[in-house]
C-alpha cells in the first residue's frame, strides 16, 4: 500500500505523466523563442543531440553544433542510424540522439512534441511570408531602378556595398521559392553584414545577395542544391558595386542561356570565357579593339555583350529588361554606328572578340609630355604650346569585317583551331560553317545545304559530340566560326558539300 497516494502512472521517472507534462511545457516556452532554442530543449531531454536537416541548406539548426554532419547524415540514410529517432517537421527532418539511459517512450514523445512545435511554427512563419516575398520583391525592383540609396537606408545597412544575383528558371520555380526561402531564413535585420534578398519576376526567381565585397559561398552552394534537385538553370553575376545592379542583374541572365543539365549553375565570367584571346598579341589586340569600340558609350557595349551571349534579340531583351522592339531599334542604330552588318556571323564573332579585349594600359605614351615637364623644370626653353588633338577619325566599315594582320595567323592561334574543328568529316565542316553563317537557325541552313531539317539535326549532335563544345551557348559559337575561318583550306561551300544520288552524301 502506497503512503505517498500516487498511482505507477503518476510516479517520478522519465515514464511518468508528470515529467512528460514538464518536458512539453519545457519544449512549449523554448518554442516561444526560437527554432535554435526549440532544438537545444530537444536536445538537453534526450540528453543527446538535436538535428533539424534540411534537404537543401543541410543542417538548420544542431545542438552541439558538432552533431550537424551526423544529424544530416541520419536524414538522408534513416536505415543506417537505428538508434536515431527521427520526424518530418517543416519541410525538414528533425533527428534525435537520445543517450541510452533516456526510454524510448520518452524520446519519441520528444521527438514528436518538437516536430509538432516546429510545423507550429512554420504554419506561421508562412502566413507572413507572403507580405514579407512581396518586400523583398519591392526591394528588388527599387534596386533595378536605381534607388541604391533607399534601399540601404531600408536594411539599415552602410556597409553593404556590393551586389552577387542570380536568376533561376524552371517549371518548379514556385516550389524552388519556397524551399531557397525557408533554406536561407532571409532576414532585413539592420547592420547586417549580408543581406539576401529574393523575389519571383517575369517567370522567374531573383536572388539578390547584398554584401560588404565579397560573400561566404552559402548562396551559391544552396543555389546550386537548389538547381540541381528542381531541375533549374541559374546565371549568376557578381559581386559588383551596389550601384551596377542593372548590369548584375542582365549579366545573370545572359549567363544562365548558357547553363545546360550538365553545369546548373553558370558565372558571368565564365560566360565567353574565351580560350582564343589569351593566344592573341596584346598591344595590336587592345590597339584594334579600341579603335573598333571607340563610338560606343559603355551602355552600347552592354548592350552589345548581352545581345552576343544570350544569342538572340527577345533573350537581349528579357535579360536587359527591355522590349524585343527597343532592342532591334538600338541594334539597328548601333548598325549605322559602326558601319558593319551586325546580321554578319563574322562580324558578330569579330565584334564579341573586340568587346572581350583586355582594358589599354591607363597612361598612354606619356614620353613627350614627361620631356616637356623635365625641360621646364631645368629652365631651358619652355615647352611648345599644346596642340590641340586631330579629331578622331570615322569608324572604318571594314574594321568589324576584317582583323588586322597578323592577329589571327599565327602559330598559336592556329593551333588552338586545328585543336578544336580539326577532325570533323567533310559534310560535317561544311554543315555547320553553314549553320552557323544562318546564326544557329536550321530550317534557313538546311534548305541551302538541300538536306532535311532531321538530317542536319543530327549532324550537328555529330559535331558536338566530336568538338565536346555546348553549341547552345552563343559565344562557343562565334569561337567555332573563328575556328572554322582559321582552318579554312577552301571554300566551305554548300555546293561542295559531298553527295552520292538525290539528297545523301557519301564520306571521302
Amino acid at each position: 500500500m502506497s503512503s505517498t497516494g500516487t498511482t505507477d502512472h503518476e510516479a517520478t521517472g522519465p515514464r511518468g505523466a508528470r515529467h512528460e507534462r514538464d518536458a512539453a511545457d519545457r519544449l512549449l516556452r523554448a518554442a516561444t523563442r526560437s527554432g535554435a532554442h526549440l532544438i537545444a530543449e530537444a536536445a538537453s531531454l534526450v540528453q543527446g543531440w538535436a538535428v533539424l536537416a534540411d534537404p537543401i541548406a543541410g543542417a538548420v539548426y544542431s545542438t552541439p553544433a558538432a552533431a550537424a554532419a551526423d544529424g544530416v547524415h541520419a536524414a538522408a540514410a534513416p536505415r543506417e542510424h537505428p538508434h536515431c529517432t527521427q520526424r518530418p517537421a517543416a519541410g525538414a527532418v528533425l533527428v534525435l540522439a537520445a543517450a541510452p539511459t533516456v526510454p524510448p517512450g520518452h524520446a519519441c514523445h520528444v521527438a514528436t512534441t518538437t516536430a509538432a512545435l516546429l510545423e507550429v511554427r512554420g504554419q506561421r512563419a508562412a502566413e507572413l511570408r507572403g507580405e514579407q516575398m512581396r518586400l523583398h520583391t519591392t526591394l528588388i525592383r527599387l534596386l533595378l531602378s536605381g534607388h541604391t540609396a533607399a534601399v540601404t537606408e531600408t536594411l539599415g545597412g552602410n556597409r553593404l556595398t556590393h551586389v552577387t544575383v542570380y536568376r533561376l528558371s524552371g517549371v518548379d520555380l514556385p516550389t524552388a521559392h519556397e524551399v531557397l526561402w525557408r533554406a536561407v531564413r532571409p532576414s532585413l535585420a539592420p547592420y547586417a553584414d549580408a543581406v539576401t534578398l529574393m523575389g519571383r519576376r517575369d517567370g522567374e526567381l531573383v536572388v539578390a545577395e547584398l554584401h560588404h565585397g565579397g560573400d561566404d559561398g552559402r548562396i551559391p552552394r544552396l543555389v546550386s542544391r537548389l538547381s540541381e534537385r528542381h531541375h533549374l538553370l541559374a546565371g549568376m553575376a557578381g559581386p559588383l558595386p551596389l550601384a551596377e545592379m542593372p548590369t548584375a542583374h542582365s549579366d545573370a541572365a545572359a549567363a544562365r542561356h548558357s547553363a545546360t543539365p550538365d553545369r546548373r549553375v553558370v558565372p558571368a565570367d565564365a560566360v565567353g570565357a574565351s580560350r582564343l584571346t589569351p593566344l592573341l598579341p596584346t598591344a595590336p589586340y587592345t590597339r584594334w579593339a579600341e579603335s573598333v569600340l571607340r563610338p560606343l558609350s559603355p551602355a552600347h557595349q552592354h548592350l552589345l555583350l548581352v545581345w552576343l551571349r544570350t544569342g538572340s534579340k527577345p533573350r537581349a531583351a528579357a535579360a536587359l529588361g527591355l522590349s524585343p522592339g527597343t532592342v532591334r531599334t538600338r541594334i539597328r542604330d548601333l548598325t549605322r554606328l559602326l558601319g558593319a552588318d551586325l546580321e554578319d556571323a563574322t562580324v558578330r564573332a569579330h565584334l564579341l572578340l573586340a568587346l572581350r579585349a583586355p582594358a589599354p594600359a591607363p597612361g598612354g605614351d606619356s614620353s613627350s609630355d614627361s620631356s616637356n615637364n623635365n625641360r621646364s623644370r631645368n629652365g631651358s626653353s619652355p615647352p611648345d604650346p599644346p596642340v590641340p588633338p586631330d579629331p578622331p577619325d570615322p569608324p572604318d566599315p571594314a574594321r568589324l569585317e576584317s582583323l588586322p594582320d597578323g592577329l589571327l595567323d599565327s602559330e598559336a592561334v592556329r593551333t588552338w583551331a586545328v585543336g578544336l574543328v580539326g577532325g570533323l568529316e567533310p559534310h560535317l565542316r561544311i554543315a555547320l560553317a553553314c549553320w552557323l553563317r544562318h546564326h544557329a537557325r536550321t530550317a534557313p541552313a538546311a534548305a541551302e545545304l538541300h538536306v532535311h531539317r532531321t538530317t542536319l539535326a543530327g549532324w550537328l549532335t555529330q559535331c558536338a559530340e566530336h568538338l565536346a563544345r555546348n553549341l547552345a551557348d552563343a559565344t562557343v559559337r562565334a569561337e567555332i566560326h573563328l575556328a572554322l575561318k582559321a582552318t579554312r583550306t577552301g571554300p566551305d561551300d554548300p555546293a561542295a558539300l559531298p553527295r552520292r544520288g538525290g539528297r545523301t552524301y557519301r564520306r571521302l
